[in-house]
C-alpha cells in the first residue's frame, strides 16, 4: 500500500426531501447564487420549483444559467464566467447530473482566473482558487457530487479534457434517490456503467497488498451489478435507487483508491468518442472497457482472475488463470448488453476511419502515454479501438 492523504469535505444530505434544504445550505456561504441547471426536466419534474422556493424561503438572490448538454461545452462555460462576474455571484449551486455539475466546477474555477479557463484543462495554469459549488444530484453516475474532477468538452477540435483539484470539491451535495425515478432506462444503464467503470479504474493496478480497498472496490460494483437490473424492471424502486446513488458516490470520493494508483486509459480513449461523436458517456465506457481488458490481462493475469471470481462469482480454474480472466470479461460485456448498452464501437456509429484520428488526438500524436496499469502509446490505443469494433 502506498502512502496517502485522504479528506473529502462535501456534507452530503442524503434521502427522500433533502432538496428542501438548499436554501439553508446555500445561504451558509452568502446571499446569492448562481442556479445552473441542464434542460427542462427539473422543471417537468417540479425539482426547479422546490430548490426556487427554497433559496427564496432562505433569502437568496438567485441568477439562472441554463442549457448544459450532455458532454458539457466550454462556451457556456465561458458564458457562466462572464455572468458570474458581471453579478457578483460567489457561489454556484448545480441541478442536475455530472455535466450539469463539471460545468458548474469549470465556471467556479474560471472566475477568479484572468486568463481562459481552458488553460486548467489544457495544463497550461495551476489552479490557485475557485468559488464554491454546491449540488442536488439527479442521475447517479458521474460521481462529480463529492469529487475533485471536472470534465469539459472544447467545441474548437472537440478536445474531452478532464482536470482535477480539492478547490473544486462541492461543500455540500444533496442526493435523494427519489429524483432518479423519472430517468429514461437507457441513462439508468449509462451512469451504472460509468460508476463501475470509476472503480475498475482504481482496481486494476499495479499496487501490491492492497486488499482492504480491493475488496471495498468489489462490493461496490457488486452493489450496482445487483441493483441496475432491479431498476431497470422498476424505475422507482427507492431502494434500489439508494444502493446505486450512494454506490456512485462512494465511486468517486477518492475513498477507493486511497493508498493505490489506478489506471484511467479508459476513460482517456473513450473521452475521443464522447468529443467527437456526443456519445454517452456510460455507453462509450461500457464499449472501451472491455477491449481495454482484453488487451492488458496479461499483464496481470492473477488480478484479472481474481476480478473475474470475487466480482462475477466465476468458478476458478486452476490450470488456467487466462480462461478465469476471460470468462471475467465475457461476463461484464454480458451484463452491459442485458442493461441495453452497446458493447462494440459499429453499435455508435463511429467510422473505422476515424480510428487513427482518434489514437493520435488521445495520446497528443504518440507524444505522451495514458493509464498506469500498462502504459498505452498511440498503437496500442488504435489497437483497443480495432479491438472494440465490431
Amino acid at each position: 500500500m502506498e502512502n496517502f492523504i485522504f479528506q473529502n469535505p462535501t456534507k452530503i444530505l442524503f434521502g427522500k426531501g433533502m432538496e428542501e434544504q438548499a436554501g439553508t445550505e446555500v445561504r451558509a456561504y452568502g446571499d446569492k447564487v448562481l442556479l445552473h441547471y441542464g434542460g427542462g426536466s427539473i422543471r417537468r419534474t417540479g425539482l426547479y420549483d422546490r430548490i426556487v422556493a427554497s433559496l427564496r424561503r432562505a433569502g437568496v438572490d438567485i441568477v439562472e444559467l441554463a442549457g448544459v448538454q450532455p458532454n458539457p461545452r466550454l462556451s457556456l462555460v465561458r458564458q457562466g464566467i462572464q455572468l458570474c462576474r458581471e453579478r457578483g455571484i460567489g457561489f454556484i449551486l448545480a441541478a442536475g447530473g455530472g455535466s450539469v455539475i463539471d460545468s458548474a466546477k469549470a465556471i467556479a474555477m474560471g472566475v477568479p482566473y484572468a486568463g481562459d479557463v481552458w488553460d486548467f484543462f489544457s495544463g497550461k495554469a495551476e489552479l490557485k482558487e475557485a468559488l464554491q459549488v454546491g449540488t442536488v444530484l439527479t442521475i447517479p453516475a458521474a460521481g462529480s457530487e463529492a469529487s475533485t474532477a471536472s470534465v469539459i468538452t472544447n467545441e474548437d477540435g472537440w478536445y474531452k479534457r478532464g482536470f482535477n483539484s480539492e478547490l473544486i470539491y462541492p461543500r455540500f451535495s444533496i442526493l435523494n434517490p427519489e429524483l432518479a425515478f423519472t430517468l429514461p432506462k437507457y441513462q439508468m444503464a449509462c451512469g451504472a456503467s460509468d460508476i463501475m467503470a470509476h472503480i475498475m479504474e482504481r482496481y486494476f493496478t499495479n499496487t501490491r497488498e492492497v486488499d482492504f480497498t480491493d475488496r471495498l472496490c468489489e462490493a461496490t460494483l457488486k452493489t450496482i451489478i445487483q441493483n441496475a437490473p432491479l431498476l431497470a424492471a422498476e424505475p422507482d424502486h427507492y431502494a434500489a435507487w439508494a444502493e446505486v446513488m450512494w454506490a456512485g458516490t462512494v465511486a468517486h470520493n477518492n475513498l477507493l483508491n486511497t493508498g493505490r494508483t489506478g489506471d484511467w486509459g479508459s476513460h482517456d480513449i473513450e473521452h475521443e468518442l464522447s468529443a467527437a461523436y456526443d456519445v454517452a458517456h456510460g455507453a462509450g465506457l461500457a464499449v472501451i472497457f472491455p477491449a481495454w481488458m482484453k488487451y492488458v490481462y496479461r499483464h496481470d493475469l492473477a488480478r484479472f482472475a481474481q476480478y473475474a471470481v470475487r466480482v462475477w462469482n466465476v468458478d476458478c480454474s486452476f490450470g488456467s488463470p487466462e480462461r478465469t480472466a476471460l470468462e471475467g470479461i465475457k461476463r461484464l460485456e454480458s451484463f452491459y448488453r442485458s442493461l441495453g448498452l452497446p458493447t462494440r464501437l459499429n453499435e455508435l456509429q463511429i467510422p473505422e476511419e476515424k480510428l487513427e484520428e482518434m489514437a493520435d488526438k488521445c495520446t497528443a500524436g504518440d507524444r505522451q502515454t495514458i493509464g498506469n496499469f500498462v502504459k498505452l502509446r498511440r498503437a496500442d490505443v488504435l489497437a483497443i479501438y480495432r479491438l472494440a469494433l465490431k
